[in-house]
């Protein structure tokens, strides 16, 4: 019997009441194990099956571990800490990938790729194997997404079929235990540099006669909320820098008087708005500042040392940014008292709002713009003291 610290690869199964098809993808992987010649071992990490999915797992000799923690993420991470093998190939037990060619993905692992994704777009999908919205919308959207925003390689983002080196992503501390699972492997495998590969891989209708685990919407949305929250340049710094930069050039337009542009009137309203946008802009920029300094200290998402943010952070440390958020203030306050030295000097009558507006707006927001920039100082200040501690 081959010991298990020889092994080197390891066929992981998660299984939610898969007794239908679970038989013939425990032997198909089995007879690749043994036609390829490649040493390794079939592992069931059950979720909590409430059929016979574990005793056809013993039946057919592969071996079996069990979570209570429900969740496609959660039986995926349980197999991953049990498994045996250097290298990992995860697929669904519904018959619908073909565990008898995994031989391409081997191929790349031993030839140094961390992470091997299938491609069903480019290996082929079978009629009825994939619901119109997933293939022609959810599918494509969600990749293109994850490709823009992670500069990663990946054409197939959601492909279940996908070999991987055990040690890597164990590097990666994964979270989520739900299908979002498999957006964040390929997310932080992409933003930590690991090895990516793809190969073609073809998808078959599953076995199953009942409905499928996965519910097209809310696991579309999980997936696209991950995406986001893992990439908060996309969320907050971008649309930030768009109103900060946008409220700024209005508000500079107008501050010498009104402007007319093909016959529409722009003056105070349209400062105020302007102002309003700055505002907003600014607290999604802090917020990405807070979002991304969070994710290198917790979720470990990009070594610190590498990290614009952080070293920005440390260039501009909490005495800089209160120095910067009271420079914004001490003019915000000028702003005010020039407009209330013109009101006592007409005897604190009624003033004209297009002239005194065209002051105050300026400066209120100099002086919201600069309370924020210090308590945002303060409280980057309390994350780096606390996760650094």
């Amino acid at each position: 019997m081959t010991d298990a610290s020889e092994l080197e690869l390891t066929i992981l199964m998660p299984c939610l009441n898969e007794a239908e098809t679970l038989a013939a993808c425990i032997q198909t992987a089995k007879n690749f194990l043994r036609r390829a010649g490649v040493r390794g071992e079939v592992l069931i990490a059950d979720n909590g099956s409430t059929d016979n999915s574990q005793a056809i797992t013993r039946d057919h000799q592969a071996r079996l571990v069990t979570t209570s923690l429900r969740g496609y993420g959660a039986a995926i991470k349980c197999g991953i800490e049990n498994a045996a093998g250097k290298f990992i190939i995860m697929g669904d037990a519904d018959c619908s990938y073909d565990f008898s060619n995994l031989m391409p993905f081997v191929e790349q692992l031993r030839a140094g790729y961390d992470l091997v994704m299938g491609n069903r777009f480019r290996g082929g999908i079978q009629p009825g194997a994939m619901p119109f919205l997933n293939r022609y919308l959810g599918n494509p959207v969600l990749s293109l997404i994850g490709r823009l925003f992670f500069k990663s390689p990946i054409g197939d983002f959601h492909c279940g079929l996908r070999g991987f080196k055990r040690a890597s992503i164990q590097g990666l501390d994964l979270q989520t235990n739900g299908m979002e699972f498999a957006s964040e492997m390929v997310v932080k495998a992409s933003l930590h540099a690991l090895k990516i590969g793809e190969v073609p891989t073809t998808l078959s209708p599953d076995g199953r006669s009942r409905r499928p685990h996965l519910r097209p919407w809310r696991d579309g949305w999980r997936h696209l909320k991950l995406l986001l929250l893992l990439s908060p340049r996309w969320l907050f710094l971008f649309p930030g820098v768009a109103l900060v930069v946008l409220g700024t050039i209005v508000l500079a337009s107008l501050a010498q008087g009104p402007v007319k542009i093909n016959g529409l009137h722009f003056d105070i309203h349209t400062m105020l708005l302007s102002s309003m946008a700055i505002i907003i802009g600014l607290q999604a920029i802090f917020f990405f500042i807070f979002a991304r300094l969070i994710a290198i200290f917790t979720v470990k998402l990009i070594p610190q040392r590498e990290d614009v943010v952080a070293k920005f952070c440390r260039i501009i440390n909490l005495e800089r940014g209160i120095l910067l958020g009271l420079a914004a203030v001490v003019l915000g306050c000028a702003g005010f008292m020039y407009a209330f030295t013109f009101w006592m000097h007409n005897d604190f009558g009624d003033l004209i709002p297009a002239q005194t507006m065209r002051v105050l707006i300026p400066a209120f927001t100099l002086l919201i713009a600069g309370m924020q920039t210090i308590f945002a100082s303060f409280f980057m200040s309390a994350l780096r003291l606390h996760y650094n501690k």
